[in-house]
């Protein structure tokens, strides 16, 4: 358990545990600030503490953490569990599948600018120190975050050994400057009691509410507690996030507020710092602070795009996104992936947010649309889950307490709306494209898959057929890739129709994506032998598992005797996308849906097929 928990600290906790260094901050020195008062610094104290208890302590470790889908947790996880587990007559409709779209867009968008944001404000440090150093402070963090990048394809089980360490030391440190500073100025505890939040907001108006969505910086990184529960189970998140993670964030966010008290009530000119973490540290101990919380911010960094790679293999595994290649970085660990495509992708558009933002109080203007969307999506669909995960519950009482969450979650998404103003749009707009290729990209697979069906020809009529015109039959093992489980694969009906022979043996395999994170080997494969040498082989295989058809089907009990991967010809029909002018459906989606089509990985990649072995036949296909 203990292990667990470490490694939980320096993979889970790195994005929230990093938020002190710009969150309170920005309530003081952002585009909506409060005026340094007595009244505002306690008004802001308390209401990050209580939006910490309530959506942190209560909502997610209390009760999302038990929706878990088979062990896994994340938006496209929970998308998946509603299917399963939901209302019926949303589990097979297109707008659980647009949700989970939509997730996955806004958790692409987060990952970002939380690396920009997050090692930006740490090497801003610098300026405690040496302030003539202003100049080099995009430029170091460009450089730590092409190094980040750069390192991706090695994985991260080397490094992962030194997480845990570094950031047990980052929330020691945390808390014991927080706590010196709260034994200086102890009258900052007068936060705790939630009043003082509710009276700031009240006098304050506008910027009372809109601060809302400035302190929602302190809870960036609560939906990461959730999507990584398949990595290191519950029990280890919630008790490092109530031993450790919650009491260091309580006692630095006090510590800064009684600062901030300290200084108001010592100089009759206060005025709100920029490095306001930094100066909880003695003179001589901020140098090695910002080497520190740049370590932590870079290893935040890393948990962020560690998850946008599982993400997006679970998008592709869902048919969310088009086929892209995947390299598992380690033997023994699934969820250790890399994606070329997303890690240049994400480096390109995080590069971008730094060039355009220049520092880290302008990017907080524009952070956390997309996390208090998803935020606001998970509660709506634990509402629809909720009598199922508590069948003994009386609904009056689930649906209210879903329903208090519910209004949090819609007044935190209000609040974060302005920043679309202040640059926010920026990350709107990359969701915004991003659920558009995904939606083109599910309606055109659709769309393809009906095509095709219409067209088909039975599997069970072409075995008849077979059996009274007896062709010629060669040696070997052929496997032959179907779409459909009843229907004949085109490339099996096409060498037929060309070759007029067919193999001794032959497989015909259909791969089913399930909307489970995994398959146990018993339901692995439905084997159904047809006669005449033809066999139907129905394999699942989960959104968190790579389909490896060779190896799957060497392991299996066949009825003509066992497989051998290396000396079968697997038969793949190569589909040549073709516009029609009579074609219904608009010509902008479908030249896209076309375009993404030519550039996903080919379909021998995507199941591991020995390329030497692999023989593709042209399909034409009209849309």
């Amino acid at each position: 358990m203990l292990a667990l928990m470490l490694a939980a600290l320096g993979v889970v906790f790195g994005d929230i545990g990093t938020s002190p260094l710009y969150a309170l901050r920005e309530c003081f020195t952002g585009v909506n600030r409060l005026p340094l008062a007595e009244g505002g610094v306690l008004g802001a104290v308390s209401l990050v503490f209580w939006l910490l208890v309530l959506v942190v302590c209560v909502k997610y470790i209390l009760f999302v953490l038990r929706a878990d889908n088979h062990g896994e947790g994340g938006i496209v996880a929970l998308q998946a569990l509603v299917v399963r587990l939901g209302p019926r007559r949303l589990r097979n409709g297109v707008l659980l599948a647009m949700v989970g779209a939509v997730g996955a867009a806004l958790l692409f968008s987060d990952g970002v600018i939380t690396p920009a944001i997050s090692v930006l404000s740490a090497v801003e440090g610098v300026m405690v120190f040496a302030p003539g150093l202003k100049w080099a402070i995009i430029p170091l963090t460009l450089l730590a975050l092409t190094l980040l990048f750069l390192l991706q394809s090695r994985g991260t089980t080397r490094i992962g050994l030194l997480f845990g360490p570094v950031m047990l030391l980052w929330f020691g440190v945390c808390a014991a400057l927080g706590l010196q500073a709260i034994m200086h100025y102890p009258a900052i505890l007068r936060a705790l009691d939630p009043l003082c939040a509710v009276r700031m907001m009240r006098d304050n108006g506008w910027v009372g509410f809109a601060l809302m969505g400035t302190v929602f910086l302190a809870l960036t990184g609560a939906e990461v507690l959730y999507a990584d529960i398949g990595h290191f189970g519950k029990q280890p998140i919630r008790r490092t996030w109530f031993a450790l993670v919650f009491p260091a964030l309580f006692l630095n966010y006090m510590g800064q507020g009684a600062f901030l008290l300290h200084e108001i009530h010592e100089s009759r000119t206060a005025v709100a710092p920029d490095n306001l973490f930094y100066l909880l540290a003695p003179a001589w101990f901020v140098p090695p602070l910002v080497a520190l919380a740049t370590a932590a911010t870079v290893i935040a960094s890393q948990a962020v795009i560690s998850g946008t790679f599982s993400l997006a293999r679970q998008a592709v595994q869902l048919g969310f996104w088009p086929r892209i290649r995947i390299v598992h970085t380690s033997a023994s660990t699934i969820g250790q992936v890399y994606v070329p495509f997303i890690n240049f992708a994400l480096f390109a558009f995080t590069v971008g947010a730094i060039l355009y933002f220049k520092d880290s109080t302008s990017m907080a203007a524009a952070y956390g649309i997309t996390v208090s969307a998803t935020m606001l999506i998970t509660s709506c669909l634990m509402l629809l889950l909720a009598p199922g995960l508590w069948p003994g519950v009386p609904r009056t009482l689930l649906y209210g307490v879903g329903a208090c969450f519910l209004l949090l979650d819609m007044a935190l998404f209000g609040a974060n709306m302005w920043k679309v103003m202040s640059g926010g749009w920026v990350v709107v707009l990359l969701a915004v494209c991003i659920v558009t290729l995904m939606l083109v990209w599910i309606r055109g697979r659709a769309f393809l898959r009906r095509t095709v069906e219409a067209q088909s020809f039975p599997l069970t009529d072409f075995v008849a057929d077979v059996e009274q015109l007896q062709p010629v039959r060669v040696p070997g093992t052929a496997v032959f890739f179907s779409g459909s489980v009843t229907a004949a694969p085109r490339a099996l009906l096409h060498n037929y129709r060309h070759n007029k022979i067919l193999h001794a043996r032959t497989l015909v395999v259909a791969v089913l994506m399930e909307e489970v994170p995994t398959v146990s080997a018993r339901e692995r494969a439905e084997i159904l032998p047809l006669g005449q040498g033809f066999t139907r082989i129905t394999l699942r295989f989960g959104f968190m598992e790579t389909p490896t058809v060779p190896e799957t089907l060497a392991r299996l009990d066949l009825p003509d005797g066992p497989f051998d991967p290396d000396r079968a010809s697997y038969f793949l029909g190569k589909e040549s996308l073709v516009l029609s002018r009579r074609s219904r459906h608009g010509y902008w989606h479908r030249r896209i849906f076309t375009l993404l089509a030519r550039n996903a990985q080919s379909a021998a990649a995507f199941f591991g097929l020995p390329t030497n072995r692999v023989v593709e036949l042209g399909v034409q296909v009209e849309l």
